[in-house]
This record gives C-alpha cells, structure tokens and sequence, in this order.
C-alpha cells in the first residue's frame, strides 16, 4: 500500500505541469479538438490505444480476458469566464477552468500512468471516460448514445468532482457523498410568451406579454410555497426575463428563463408538470399564450449502496480518517449537493459513484468557489486524487470478480 502512495506522489511534478498546459488553453462546449489531443498524446506515451467517442476519448486497462469493467470519468470542458485569478499561468482566450475540469482531466491521466503501472494486478477491466461538454449538460449523454458503455461493457462507473473556497473543511479530504441522489435533477426551461403587440397610448387593443410573464413570475412561487412537501429539497429559479425595444411600444411576444432543482423522479415529474399548467394557465387568463421548452434536462447522479460502501472502504483502507462520510462531514453540508452533473445520465444505466476532493480552502487563500472567475485551486493534491481513482477501482474490481 505505501508503494502504491509513493507511486502516485511519485507523479506530482508530472501532473501539476499537466494540469496548467491544460488550464491555460481552455476549451468550451462539445468539441474540445486542443484538449482531446494532448489526452491522446499523454494515453499513448503511457501505452494506451485510445479511441475517440461522442467528442471524447476512451481507453481501457487491464488484463482484458475475462472479468467486469469499473468505468473512470473526468470531464474536460471549461466555462465562457474571463479569468481573474491572478496565477501566473491563467488562461487568456477568455475561457476557464473555473469548475477545477482541468484537475479531474490531470487526475485521471495520472491514473492512467498508475494503472499501467499495476496493470497486471487489475482483475477485470478499467475503462477511462475523458468527456466534453458537461458544463453544457450534453457530453455524458452524447459518449453513451455513441457507445461508452459498451465493448467491453461497463458493470460500475466512478467520478471525482474537486472542491475549492468551502469554509469548515480540510484540504485534502476526499468525501464520499451520500446514497441516493447525490446531485439535484437540474431542468433549464424556457417559457414563451405570446401576446399582441401596439402602440403604447392605447393598451386596450393589445395583449401585454410583460404583464403576463409577471403574473406567471408571481403564480409560480406557489409550487414551493404550497404544492411541494416543506421536507423536500427544491429550488426555482427565474433568472432571465426579456420583452421588448422600446419605451412606448407593448411587444408581440416575450419569454421567461430559469432552472428547476429538484432530487429524486417523482418531484421532478410533479414540479414539470406544474410549470406547464401554472404558464399556460396564467398566460390564457390574460388572453396569451403560453410555451414551456426544456433547453436542457440532467437528472441526478444516484451514489448505488454496494458501489458506494465498497468504495469507501477501498479509499480508508489507502488514506485513513483522511476519507470522510459526507452524510457526517461538516454537518452534511456536502452528503447532497443541488448543482447538476451530467455524469447522472451515465448513473441511470449502470451503478455508480461520486466523490469529492477538497483541492482548496479559504485558509490558504483559496476564497473564492467553483464557477467564479477568481477561482484558485490546490494543486499540492492532484497526486490523491490519481490514487483515488486508480486504487477504488482496482480493489472493487478484485472484489467483484
């Protein structure tokens, strides 16, 4: 085991120069040509026959006869942010690593290099996921519908996500989030409104869209309020509201933007159902009409119980009282977490994990959190998070045999 940890921090200089060639050259959305390259280059100098997959790139280790396959995923795509982090090698092209992709990429080609290394103790298969798009909510889904799960197929499936600015924790600390719905179901909904223009001096012959929308604003508040059990976390967001050109003029049309973030399918389903006839409803009693659209649907990542409990054991058994049971780690304030990950498409299909890694805290002068354009990064633990990676899934592999 201490060979293993020597292995990994044996590869820190290697990895921390990974990480910023990759941070300074971010890349946004579903094609990520830049990004995608230098992983395959790093995958072959390592000895891997990588393939391209849905934007991304796989490959697999392993004895590669017989036995099942624990997929790793590390997302690479970077966010539509000026950087203002002040580090000497920040990003210029005005995109960011504000969301620490740059790290679960890093983390997971030096757990390419472990594997390799180990390659004949690996019972089974090790497939590597390195996916675009996530923060588009499309990349995930797009490498399953061309494959990723397949050839050879996946029986269990692992994620690291970083953590950075949060107060009441320690750097380092990996925190395995809680069973069930570890990330919310997040809808981002667009709803149309359709009214009828004219001339601002004589409303009487017209059907104001932005009257509508506001009477809709106000009549969705209700679903909180009144319609979903107080128990049950859930968030509404409208975060967008648009009609108009002019002072004087009462517009034809407008339209409303927000986020729906809910945990587990019946709530979803409820809240979707609800925004509809809350709109439509609203929208003809004014005489309009009203359109919900889903510009993008990413249900929650779900932590299955025998994966999640193997897991932890695994990562104590290497790190200690360094590995922490998000559901008692600083008051559980990371055992569910209401932001989206896409990575939930790939949890409805096979049973899977997610973790976090503190890579950050605001002691050390890292205040800022994920998605800010002064966010900073720990990278004194890229080395953990390669070991983590590599050893959950060669020790459920030798127990799943």
């Amino acid at each position: 085991m201490n060979d293993f940890i020597q292995s990994a921090e044996a590869l820190q200089e290697e990895l921390v120069t990974c990480r910023r060639h990759l941070h300074q050259a971010p890349e946004i959305g579903l094609e990520l040509p830049n990004t995608t390259a230098f992983v395959i280059e790093k995958l072959k100098a390592y000895g891997y026959a990588p393939t391209r997959c849905g934007g991304g790139v796989v490959a697999t280790c392993g004895k590669g006869v017989s036995g099942k396959t624990f997929m790793l995923r590390a997302d690479m795509d970077a966010l539509p942010i000026q950087e203002e982090s002040g580090e000497p090698f920040s990003a210029t092209n005005g995109n960011m690593h504000a969301c620490g992709h740059d790290f679960h990429t890093t983390m997971l080609l030096g757990c390419a290099k472990l594997l390799k290394q180990n390659e004949s103790a690996i019972e089974g298969t090790v497939k590597l996921m390195f996916q675009p798009g996530e923060e588009v909510a499309l990349g995930a889904k797009t490498m399953i519908e061309a494959g990723v799960l397949k050839n050879p197929d996946v029986d269990a499936a692992m994620m690291i996500h970083v953590l950075t600015g949060a107060p009441g924790v320690a750097n380092g600390d990996v925190v395995v989030m809680a069973e069930g719905a570890a990330s919310s179901n997040t809808d981002a909904f667009r709803i149309n409104v359709k009214g009828k223009g004219g001339h601002g001096a004589t409303p009487h012959e017209t059907v104001d869209p932005i009257n509508v929308m506001a009477h809709v604003h106000t009549a969705l508040q209700v679903i909180n309020a009144r319609e979903v059990n107080a128990a049950e976390l859930f968030t509404m967001t409208i975060g967008e509201i648009r009609a108009g050109s002019a002072n004087n003029v009462i517009p034809d049309t407008g339209y409303m933007r927000g986020t729906i973030r809910s945990f587990g399918k019946p709530t979803r389903a409820f809240v979707k159902e609800r925004l509809a006839e809350i709109s439509e409803s609203v929208a003809k009693t004014f005489r309009a009409e009203a359109e919900v659209v889903y510009e993008f649907e990413v249900p929650s990542v779900i932590n299955e119980g025998s994966v999640r409990r193997e897991s932890l054991a695994a990562m104590q058994s290497l790190f200690g009282d360094t590995i922490k049971d998000a559901s008692t780690y600083a008051g559980g304030m990371f055992a569910r977490i209401t932001g989206s990950e896409d990575f939930g498409y790939v949890s409805e299909e096979v049973p899977s994990l997610m973790v976090g890694l503190v890579t950050g805290i605001p002691a050390d002068g890292h205040r800022y959190p994920m998605h800010h354009p002064k966010a900073t990064f720990d990278e004194r633990v890229l080395w953990k998070g390669a070991a983590v990676y590599a050893h959950t899934a060669m020790t459920w592999l030798k127990n799943n045999q």
